[in-house]
């Protein structure tokens, strides 16, 4: 049976319908992607990448996620299935607003936030400004200083691996980071070495880029845009000390990506810290002992209700 959608106009911003899965019509007329799936306590997830989209998460850990929490699956603005803006405005203050819009259009009046990767600029930034729309934050291989993970993991370990010696040019730091990761990239896929940055089997990084191929029309704006974007090149650790929230950081020993070592200056009141045997993508390579950390945070502070 064809499913007729509804338009839901608030404050000037919109929701049209279509059974679970929506599309949110912003104030500045962005058209995002949004599919709601589960039981529980509202949880919106934030995409990596930066374009990564939400779609890959909602494959493969949906069903551990959805019986814990009301899953809120959100393509951000200029990618995957989400439509990007006229004004090319790709700030983090719109970016919290979209997600505060959406908030209160589906009339929560808070909610937990869950990131992945470099979305752990974006939560943290939203939770620094929004305290009170929050309950509680998971981060899992998250980077809170792009920076930090790119120059103090990332490019050292490329270079390991492809066995570098002279690592001046890789030190110089007049050198732009973009053209030592561009010149690291190329020669690890050169090799055939790229998958070992992130994963543990070099079989899940086909099954993860087959997920890309099932959405047609990938928008790619956000994430062309985003490396160039100021304000995620913040160092956003300076901000953990004062936000009172509850936080579940996730960690992997073996996690290149963000760097295995990235905890260090995460410094949030309510830290559960957690460290796993696992690279960049626990929900692919690790999944029982990440539920085991979501099972122990949700026990500790008791997220019953909101």
């Amino acid at each position: 049976m064809r499913k007729i959608g509804f338009l839901l106009i608030t404050f000037g911003f919109s929701i049209i319908s279509f059974g679970q899965k929506q599309r949110f019509i912003t104030s500045d007329n962005v058209d995002l992607y949004v599919n709601i799936k589960g039981e529980g306590i509202p949880c919106l997830y934030i995409h990596g990448g930066p374009g990564a989209g939400s779609y890959w998460m909602e494959k493969f850990a949906g069903e551990l996620l959805e019986q814990r929490f009301k899953m809120v699956y959100l393509d951000l603005r200029g990618v995957a299935r989400s439509s990007s803006p006229i004004s090319q405005d790709y700030s983090m203050n719109r970016l919290i607003k979209d997600f505060e819009e959406l908030r209160s259009a589906l009339g929560f009046k808070r909610w937990i936030i869950m990131g992945h990767s470099f979305s752990g600029t974006i939560v943290t930034a939203y939770a620094y400004k929004h305290p009170n729309s929050i309950k509680g934050i998971m981060m899992f291989n998250c980077s809170l200083n792009i920076n930090e993970s790119l120059t103090q993991s990332w490019i050292p370990h490329a270079c390991e691996l492809l066995k570098i010696e002279d690592l001046g040019y890789f030190n110089n730091t007049e050198i732009p980071r973009q053209s030592k990761l561009d010149t690291l990239f190329r020669l690890l896929k050169e090799r055939d070495l790229a998958w070992k940055m992130a994963y543990h089997e070099k079989e899940n990084v086909k099954i993860m880029n087959a997920t890309f191929s099932e959405i047609p029309n990938w928008n790619h704006d956000f994430g062309n845009e985003a490396f160039s974007i100021e304000d995620f090149n913040e160092n956003f650790k300076v901000y953990c000390p004062e936000i009172n929230i509850p936080v579940l950081f996730y960690y992997g020993k073996s996690d290149w990506m963000a760097g295995p070592n990235h905890y260090n200056g995460v410094n949030f009141p309510e830290l559960m810290l957690w460290g796993s045997e696992v690279g960049h993508m626990p929900f692919l390579e690790n999944k029982s002992d990440l539920v085991k950390a979501i099972d122990s945070f949700l026990a500790k502070y008791n997220f019953s209700k909101l």
